[in-house]
């Protein structure tokens, strides 16, 4: 049995309303060729195929999406890429309820509909707050105030999210007191809880020391054995061709969808990175 949730452009999802509140509480050339047969090679699939049809926004006079249509599968890492303002964060806000848009998005889970989690680029806080780790992941992951602790009912998932990060061992210490890229592992390990089943990530590479990106892979390689489906904005093509399943290029419009390998050609990377959109490819 499966369900289907559609967003359409004239109304706020349920689900992207409750992503936007979770959202806004925190103040804040190597290829794999064998990237489409570890898909397919899934014997279990727990998140959603995704479908953007005909999606437009304009802002005033400035077309942010121009008719953009591609579909992400489910259980694969799929990978957005293209250049600054060419609409990738933008098209993700359509995903949680935040931009008006025309056209249809709609998810089809394979069973109820399953929790979806996201992992903004950067969190914005006053770093003079004395506000722990601990403190932080309390107030992005339950219903208690922070200051009363960690409730017994997160305490673990939070606890089993930061060692999956790396980040058990610094609980205590300030947030204001961590480096960007550490900054960035807890913003991770909040996206883990509850455990989504669709992982929405705006550039979550973009801080990570050495460390942090052995870290954000091997937590790649869980998500895909798990089935979750992940729509995954990068600038890293490097990263984007190793990592990735699928590749959508975005720069106003979908300029191709495809593997990595036939996606990251120097042709169509040229295309995408142009100041004036050329034709779909």
């Amino acid at each position: 049995m499966t369900s289907k949730a559609t967003i359409p452009g004239d109304a706020q999802s349920p689900v992207g309303a409750s992503l936007l509140a979770k959202a806004s509480s925190q103040a804040i050339s190597s290829l794999n060729d064998t990237a489409q047969s570890r898909a397919d090679s899934r014997l279990q699939v727990s998140g959603p195929t995704l479908d953007f049809a005909d999606i437009s926004l304009t802002l005033g006079r400035t077309t942010i999406l121009d008719h953009v249509t591609f579909q992400v599968r489910p259980g694969s890492v799929h990978a957005l890429v293209g250049p600054n303002g060419g609409g990738k964060s933008s098209l993700i806000k359509t995903l949680l309820g935040q931009m008006p848009h025309q056209g249809r998005l709609s998810l089809q889970w394979p069973g109820e509909p399953g929790t979806i989690g996201y992992v903004p680029q950067a969190l914005e806080f006053d770093r003079g707050l004395p506000m722990t780790v601990d403190d932080f992941m309390a107030a992005m992951c339950q219903r208690r105030p922070a200051f009363l602790g960690l409730s017994k009912h997160y305490a673990k998932a939070i606890g089993d999210a930061l060692e999956r990060v790396g980040m058990q061992d610094k609980r205590k210490r300030r947030m204001g007191a961590l480096s960007g890229g550490e900054r960035q592992r807890v913003l991770l390990a909040q996206g883990l809880i509850p455990a989504p089943q669709l992982l929405v990530l705006d550039e979550p590479m973009s801080a990570l020391d050495e460390a942090g990106i052995r870290v954000f892979e091997r937590l790649l390689d869980d998500w895909r054995a798990a089935g979750i489906t992940v729509l995954w904005i990068e600038h890293d093509l490097e990263a984007v061709g190793r990592l990735a399943d699928h590749v959508t290029g975005l720069n106003r419009r979908v300029l191709f969808d495809a593997t990595p390998r036939q996606a990251l050609t120097p042709d169509r990377l040229l295309s995408l990175f142009s100041t004036h959109p050329r034709s779909a490819a």
